[in-house]
């Protein structure tokens, strides 16, 4: 059973009737689900994923002034429900920040976004973590009458504004170019072993990153990346595939056409929604005639390389 599945399983056993017994008067103000980092809020969990926190749980959110009035008893009342469910412990990494339980909403978005609400500017969009943004945008809300977190999940979930997106391609197109069109093969030449596999591995990093921001979907943290990419309908597969010879092939010759291959990829879907109108095969190229396209003129102005 996937771990998502599992927590929805044990909420509607003894999360629901904890709430309905103990806190009726505030059932409709809280908001219930499995939000944030772990495999299991991506569906990517597997038996390997159950050694370490992972388990029967669920976060409980609340505004602030419920928060200040039944946090700590909700909190207790949370801690008194069944360890072990459908024969499953939940086992806490004792490094890992607090997944489950209760969180004030505004918070819990803090945490990932530095934010207690929706960006409300391209400024405070473009500073923002992909994959922050993945975390709390993840898993699934099984419960949210009030609606408040929702309201700022659903915010987020609608994507960057498209001249933010467009700077976050630039930059991508950027760092590809840098590390996989222009230092890699560099490196290969001046016998630079780790100076190659530095720029093989931010090349791969990043051309998913870029994927992810063609499809309008925040990328996850660097361990499911490979993995996700497959998903998206726009060049997942492809990008995929290229990706694992890169790793496997040992010929940096052959490495540095898969590159190339990549990057032309990329080049022509960002012709397809209209990004640029250049002939060159630099991806770095492209990257300026995106940000080109930007209407916010501080944006426009800055300094894509710096992300």
């Amino acid at each position: 059973m996937k771990g998502l599945e599992l927590c929805h399983k044990y909420f509607n056993a003894y999360g629901e009737q904890m709430i309905n017994k103990k806190f009726y008067s505030y059932r409709n103000k809280i908001a219930v689900g499995m939000v944030g980092e772990g495999s299991e809020c991506l569906g990517f969990d597997d038996p390997i994923s159950r050694d370490h926190d992972w388990g029967p749980g669920f976060c409980l959110w609340l505004g602030d002034a419920d928060f200040d009035e039944i946090g700590s008893r909700l909190q207790e009342a949370y801690e008194q429900l069944p360890r072990i469910f459908m024969g499953f412990v939940r086992k806490p990494a004792a490094l890992s920040n607090q997944k489950n339980g209760v969180f004030r909403i505004s918070d819990f978005y803090k945490r990932f976004t530095g934010l207690a609400h929706a960006p409300e500017n391209n400024m405070q969009w473009v500073n923002l973590s992909d994959e922050y943004l993945c975390a709390c945008t993840s898993g699934k809300v099984f419960f949210d009458p009030l609606g408040q977190f929702s309201d700022i999940r659903n915010k987020l979930l609608n994507f960057y504004p498209e001249d933010v997106r467009l700077f976050k391609i630039a930059a991508k197109c950027m760092t590809c170019a840098q590390s996989g069109q222009y230092n890699f093969m560099r490196s290969v030449k001046r016998g630079e072993v780790f100076a190659a596999a530095y720029a093989l591995n931010t090349f791969c990093s990043d051309i998913i990153s870029l994927v992810f921001l063609l499809n309008k979907k925040f990328v996850p943290f660097y361990k499911w990346k490979h993995r996700a990419v497959r998903e998206l309908s726009i060049l997942g597969e492809s990008i995929y595939e290229n990706i694992t010879q890169l790793l496997f092939v040992n010929d940096e010759i052959k490495k540095n056409k898969i590159i190339e291959n990549s990057c032309a990829q990329i080049i022509n879907e960002i012709k397809n929604q209209g990004m640029s109108e250049s002939k060159s095969d630099f991806l770095l190229e492209h990257g300026i005639e995106v940000q080109k396209r930007i209407q916010d003129i501080k944006l426009r102005e800055r300094d894509a390389w710096g992300g």
